[in-house]
């Protein structure tokens, strides 16, 4: 008997299980490929704009897919939460948890209870997280060590992203930056500006704070102690407030009244706006000619549409409020700075604020041959800026290259010993999953990964505790000494995400969905 509306459909047990695995692993499947330092990239056409993205960055890829299964959205989610959370690690959630399902797909087809796979698969977690604990590194105490941890984490981190032939480069720009925080992970107070032209290798960080707008005309182009109102008022004299009000004169004496007492009240918010004591005037919306010429006359540098984005920016880095009344000067509290000058990047003008009162402020400036290269660079820099600001604050970090994966995988096969029962099956089975992660990178270089992975486990079990797949020269090398290293947050992240997701879709017995809502005609 169905019980359910005529529209509405259910999924049983086996069927809902499988529907379940079949997403996750269609997904898992899709991002592998831009795992590690040699992963493809993929590219992203919109149907309805013709936009395209170039990316490998996992997060990127899964937001830009619209998926009906409901365990794969599960696995964008998890790598949501973690760009969110760290910054990085998007693609490795993702695969891990898919090849946990792989595994428990195997399992459940060996007539072992999900219940059981899931006990299994929480004693494997704790057994990986306590030897990733173990095998952390924390050099905090040592400022020059500390740097250089950082510098290796950011040199990891960009290796698999379009930055990767310039990674030094940019893994100095990006720890500069985050030092300049002095501990905030705050990325707001770090500006990237992106602009079309040069090579990647022509970007630069800048002191302060950089505005992509250009200083009104007759005003100064430089100003040294300024003192800035940020503001968000309608700054035009040939509009009536009121939607859909109308006007009727019945003589152009009449209109001329009208516009001189416009004028008259336009005078009297500029005298307003003068009497806060500045010499600078930034403002959200647009400044009409006539308010323009009265703050020129009264020496008020004054920049116009700086869009909501950048007036939010400029009031954090400045120290100001943004305003939108003028009655209480005493209230309002202005935003200083040493220096304002116009620049020039590539063939455009914009406006430099230097020496401003939150001296972590500084701004990227992104150079590149196109649109999507500057795009990709971005999203790169902002997963290593991410990653890094984490690492400041949890100081503690661990090896990549596949190095902390088979640490876990060696630990879990240790504690698979010590478990009775089915649920030893499951706790080997995370193992395996593990050793995925290594055998992935091994594959997307073109290597031999059942050769690598066998030897890489080997050099773990006699105590090579650093060992690590070597990208570059296609053998195990030592992690510590080719300073691949990653932030212990991301990894512990990432086990921890991926193996939540897994429990979650194993446990599922039923899929029901609900019967599209009718639109009445009308």
């Amino acid at each position: 008997m169905n019980i359910f509306n005529d529209e509405a459909t259910e999924e049983k047990a086996e069927n809902a299980r499988l529907s379940s695995f079949v997403g996750a692993l269609a997904l898992g499947d899709l991002v592998k490929s831009t795992l590690g330092p040699k992963g493809m990239n993929k590219i992203l056409q919109s149907m309805s704009s013709g936009d395209i993205n170039v990316t490998n960055d996992g997060a990127t890829i899964l937001k830009a897919i619209q998926l009906d299964n409901a365990a794969a959205k599960i696995l964008v989610n998890i790598s949501k939460v973690q760009d969110d959370e760290v910054g990085d690690g998007t693609t490795t959630v993702c695969v891990l948890a898919a090849e946990l399902l792989r595994e428990a797909e195997k399992l459940i087809a060996m007539k072992i209870h999900p219940q059981t796979i899931v006990e299994g698969y929480r004693i494997a977690s704790d057994a990986a997280l306590k030897a990733l604990e173990k095998s952390a590194v924390d050099n905090s105490a040592n400022p020059a060590s500390f740097r250089q941890d950082l510098l290796n984490i950011a040199r990891t981190t960009l290796s698999s992203k379009v930055l990767s032939q310039d990674k030094d480069y940019f893994a100095n720009l990006a720890v500069d930056a985050v030092l300049r925080l002095k501990g905030s992970t705050d990325l707001e107070h770090i500006q990237i500006i992106k602009k079309v032209g040069g090579k990647l290798t022509d970007s630069y960080l800048d002191e302060g704070f950089i505005l992509d707008k250009s200083i009104a005309v007759n005003s100064p182009k430089r100003l040294e102690n300024a003192k800035i109102l940020i503001a968000n008022t309608s700054m035009d004299t040939d509009k009536i407030k009121i939607f859909g009000a109308r006007v009727k004169v019945d003589s152009t004496g009449k209109l001329a009244e009208l516009e001189r007492a416009e004028r008259e009240k336009m005078k009297a918010k500029v005298e307003a706006i003068a009497a806060h004591g500045i010499n600078v005037f930034v403002n959200r919306q647009l400044i009409y000619n006539y308010p323009e010429s009265l703050l020129t006359e009264k020496g008020i540098l004054t920049i116009e549409h700086a869009d909501f984005e950048g007036v939010e920016r400029l009031s954090l880095v400045t120290g100001g409020e943004i305003a939108s009344t003028f009655d209480r000067p005493d209230l309002v509290k202005l935003g200083r700075c040493e220096l304002i000058e116009e620049i020039m990047i590539g063939e455009d003008k914009l406006i430099k604020f230097s020496g401003v009162a939150a001296g972590e402020a500084c701004t990227v400036v992104l150079r590149g041959s196109t649109n999507q290269m500057v795009d990709e660079a971005e999203r790169s820099l902002h997963d290593a800026l991410s990653v890094l600001s984490q690492t400041v604050k949890e100081t503690r970090i661990v090896l990549g290259g596949g190095c902390a994966e088979m640490l876990m995988s060696v630990a879990v096969d240790e504690a698979a010993k010590r478990v009775q029962g089915k649920k030893a099956i499951a706790v080997e089975s995370f193992a395996y999953a593990l050793r995925q992660i290594p055998t992935i990178l091994a594959d997307n270089a073109g290597y031999d990964s059942s050769d690598l992975v066998a030897k890489l486990r080997a050099a773990h079990y006699e105590g090579k505790s650093d060992a690590g797949l070597d990208m570059e020269q296609g053998c195990i090398g030592s992690m510590k000494t080719l300073g691949v290293t990653e932030s212990y947050k991301l990894k512990r992240q990432v086990v921890l995400s991926a193996s939540e997701a897994a429990e979650m879709i194993i446990r599922v017995d039923d899929i029901l969905r609900a019967a599209p809502r009718r639109r009445e005609a009308v």
